[in-house]
């Protein structure tokens, strides 16, 4: 069998896990199910993966913990949260975590197959491969494959999301970038709540670039953003 990519499934509902395990093996993915959020974390630091699918609700780590966790340690893997809740402010929360889905239980197993295959894809398929990868923003020198934004010797490392977002917007820097594209290219589709989260990514790079008064992330109603460079 050739086993295309490896997911890591947390979940402490064994018989959801062992469901999910079997059927995505099936599928040719190899996958490694933890019950519970600090062996979730041992897995993920110990092995790379392909992709994470992380409960919300479970013993000793909850997922939007573990998720926090793994993305201070510079782990960008992405991942889907698993959970039976299903309020905005929950779902906004996996988003602003920089989760690419949020799945309320129950759910259909092929619309979860689909939903990874489509990520994963994405992982593989960069429309703006050609692009540039290093820019000049004012002061700021940023160095996309580095995910490094340098100014007076100070550097900040860029998370995976807040890398892709700059990375549009310098490429259209001085023009109007679609927010609607961009959430699309981010997240591979657009609704509500990615349109939430991919906002908190602007406001924390407006804060990032606040430093030199010379640049501006400009807010064009209902159509998108523009970075402007004096």
């Amino acid at each position: 069998m050739n086993i295309e990519k490896k997911i890591l499934l947390v979940e402490d509902d064994l018989n959801l896990g062992f469901l999910l395990v079997d059927y995505l093996q099936s599928e040719n993915y190899y996958v490694k199910l933890c019950r519970d959020g600090i062996s979730g974390l041992n897995a993920a630091l110990d092995q790379k993966y392909d992709l994470c699918i992380f409960d919300v609700m479970m013993p000793k780590l909850d997922g939007f913990s573990l998720a926090k966790t793994l993305r201070k340690k510079g782990d960008e893997t992405p991942f889907i949260f698993l959970t039976a809740k299903s309020m905005k402010e929950d779902r906004l929360k996996g988003y602003s975590v920089g989760c690419e889905n949020y799945v309320a239980k129950p759910f259909d197993e092929e619309e979860l197959l689909c939903m990874i295959k489509v990520i994963l894809r994405r992982q593989q398929q960069d429309p703006l491969a050609e692009a540039p990868t290093q820019f000049q923003i004012g002061s700021f020198s940023f160095n996309y494959e580095r995910q490094e934004l340098t100014r007076c010797n100070q550097v900040y490392r860029m998370t995976e999301k807040e890398n892709e977002v700059l990375r549009l917007l310098c490429i259209h820097q001085n023009k109007i970038l679609k927010r609607e594209d961009a959430v699309s290219h981010i997240y591979g589709r657009n609704d509500y709540f990615l349109g939430r989260s991919f906002d908190v990514y602007i406001s924390r790079l407006r804060k990032l670039l606040s430093e030199d008064a010379s640049i501006e992330i400009q807010n064009v109603f209902k159509v998108g953003f523009i970075l402007n460079v004096a």
